[in-house]
């Protein structure tokens, strides 16, 4: 039986479909520490666009391709035939919405940038704006938020509503809790009490809790958006909330698609930045040498990032990541592979309600002062005001949540291979390393641990000035509530209320052999936001897909977890198998860990993936 759709339409101007179901962890997870992930990404989907308004060839100049965009018809594709593409300047989806760039394939399609374009943080080779930005510092209009506070609610009242429409992207802030800690959520970026680095500035200041939402509909001063509504269940009168947005709307529906991306030669700060828009993609997508990040996200929302490989940044240090996200909310990163990024998959400044599902991450590459023995996690809450992230089914060294920019809340892991090892690495080889203040994770059904390597179970502190753990080499599967990674701070305390306050149910390590199912590590007694032991030992396949995706082919589904037999992954019980990424990497790309860049295209790799061609219907002009 197919579930119940209602179709909800404002003003002839937003519409999609709302599918009504049970929340897959209901049952295992509270409800307060968790929310609806199938609302994540593009609404709907991706689109299929079938209609050609402009073709063009190698060479093709930037200011061409620009303008074939900006030219381009509503709902149709700027279409780039196979070869490369020599760039001397970025390309710019400015204020246009409803066009798709392009390739014949990522083996076929390269652009190769020697310039860059002006985005709203700094220069970027690929820019998707509404034309300015959503910018905290000087945004177009800002407003009190006076009702509607409650988690799960889908209307607010605001002061006034001036300038904002149906489709805009809005965002939601708070003020920080103060200096002193909570004993719960602590919402906190300062510098020597709750961060190692303070705040980095991006963000209407002291408003670290955000979350960004799509207006669904007006009415005088109260503004509506869709379910799962608000994610987070601190909200409060007592912190000042507001509500800020730009003063221009919001682009959508602008995806890019099917070609390479050489960053290695353009002065870029990021690949493709995507800033004031909704509803857009990036898909199969080879993007090389970025050099702070492949994709940055930065007052942007429900974009999907699918199918694509990313490889390498330029300075292989901080700042060097493959996904990153500022001030955004309910992002889809899925199927993709990630290859010699520091940090693939990063949560940054106050961003909420992100799915990260079955991405394969090797070689993190990391160095740091010379030192290339620090192991860096694939999945990262690098910052206050993170909350609510679900990582699913993701194989990679392991899921960290550090403190370098603030505390983050009810991060949630399921079903993912961590290893908590790579070849090489000594230091911070932990598979789950959850830094103080770090509170309410979520670790279930996950497969953990390298076996002969981790010797013991968890790591955490007795007491809020225990001494720091050994700078050296880390052998356990966790780590949860020390104050500092490889330097010390001697104003920050440890947190007890880390390990306390996360729930861990059904996880397979290796140094255990077995899955742990311990009412001892479900945090019962715990108010507020506690979490009843479950009645069932019984996991759903997914939290946020309601059956098996027709990419993943014939590869087992679930592909990871206690109640998984026979998988091909070693040493970890049979309990896991190898997702669909991996077998691209390492079965049809011929990858191995430290291999240099390698080719790609998601129709060699996947079931479904759309074939790299023309639409069947061209139409408009042809450049040469």
């Amino acid at each position: 039986m197919r579930p119940k759709t209602a179709f909800v339409c404002f003003a002839a101007v937003l519409c999609w479909s709302v599918v009504a179901h049970a929340q897959q962890w209901s049952g295992i997870i509270a409800p307060s520490r968790a929310i609806d992930w199938s609302q994540a990404g593009v609404q709907g989907g991706i689109p299929t666009l079938t209609v050609v308004c402009a073709t063009l060839n190698p060479g093709a100049t930037a200011a061409q391709i620009n303008s074939a965009i900006a030219s381009c018809p509503s709902g149709q594709v700027v279409f780039l035939n196979a070869g490369t593409y020599t760039l001397n300047a970025g390309l710019m989806f400015n204020g246009k919405s409803n066009v798709v760039l392009r390739g014949a394939g990522p083996d076929q399609t390269l652009l190769s940038f020697t310039g860059a374009a002006n985005c709203l943080v700094g220069a970027t080779d690929v820019c998707i704006t509404n034309g300015r930005g959503v910018y905290p510092l000087n945004p177009g209009q800002t407003a009190n938020w006076t009702a509607g506070y409650a988690k799960g609610t889908t209307s607010i009242t605001l002061s006034h509503t001036t300038g904002l429409a149906v489709g805009d992207v809005l965002v939601l802030d708070q003020l920080d809790d103060s200096d002193t800690d909570t004993g719960n959520i602590w919402v906190c970026s300062t510098i020597d009490v709750c961060s190692s680095e303070a705040d980095s500035g991006i963000r209407r200041p002291n408003r670290s809790q955000s979350q960004v939402v799509v207006v669904t509909g007006i009415s005088g001063t109260t503004v509506t958006f869709r379910a799962p509504g608000l994610y987070m269940p601190n909200w409060r009168s007592s912190q000042s909330p507001g509500a800020w947005w730009d003063s221009v709307h919001t682009v959508s529906r602008v995806g890019i698609e099917d070609l390479s991306l050489d960053h290695s030669g353009s002065p870029q700060v990021s690949g493709i930045q995507v800033t004031g828009a909704r509803d857009w993609w990036v898909r199969n997508v080879r993007s090389i040498f970025a050099k702070r990040a492949a994709v940055w996200m930065y007052g942007a929302t429900r974009g999907t990032i699918r199918d694509s490989y990313l490889f390498g940044t330029l300075v292989g240090e901080s700042q060097s990541y493959g996904i990153e996200t500022d001030i955004a909310s309910d992002l889809l990163v899925e199927n993709n592979i990630f290859q010699r990024v520091a940090i693939p998959m990063v949560t940054g400044e106050s961003v909420t309600g992100s799915v990260y599902g079955y991405n394969f991450a090797v070689d993190d590459y990391y160095v740091s002062g010379g030192n290339t023995s620090w192991m860096q996690g694939c999945c990262y809450q690098h910052s206050s005001g993170i909350s609510m992230h679900l990582f699913e089914g993701n194989v990679g060294p392991g899921l960290t949540a550090d403190q370098i920019h603030g505390t983050s809340n009810m991060g949630t892991a399921f079903r993912n291979r961590f290893t908590g090892l790579e070849p090489g690495k000594v230091q911070q080889t932990d598979a789950v390393h959850v830094y103080s203040y770090n509170r309410y994770f979520n670790i279930i059904g996950n497969v953990l641990g390298t076996s002969g390597f981790h010797t013991n179970y968890e790591g955490f502190p007795s007491s809020a000035t225990t001494p720091g753990p050994s700078l050296g080499a880390s052998t356990s599967i966790y780590m949860l509530g020390w104050s500092g990674n490889e330097r010390k701070y001697s104003t920050m305390v440890n947190d007890l209320l880390v390990r306390a306050t996360m729930m861990r149910w059904g996880n397979y390590d290796t140094l255990s052999g077995a899955a742990r199912w311990q009412s001892s590590e479900v945090p019962s007694d715990v108010t507020p936001f506690g979490n009843p032991v479950p009645s069932s030992q019984i996991l759903p396949s997914s939290f946020y897909l309601s059956a098996k995706p027709a990419w993943f082919g014939g590869v087992p589904w679930p592909p990871i977890g206690p109640d998984v037999t026979g998988g091909n992954m070693p040493a970890v019980g049979g309990h896991a198998h190898k997702i669909p990424a991996q077998l691209c990497f390492e079965n049809v790309m011929g990858g191995v860990f430290g291999s240099s860049v390698l080719n790609f295209n998601a129709a060699n790799c996947y079931a479904s993936a759309p074939p790299s061609a023309p639409p069947a219907t061209p139409s408009g002009l042809t450049i040469n």
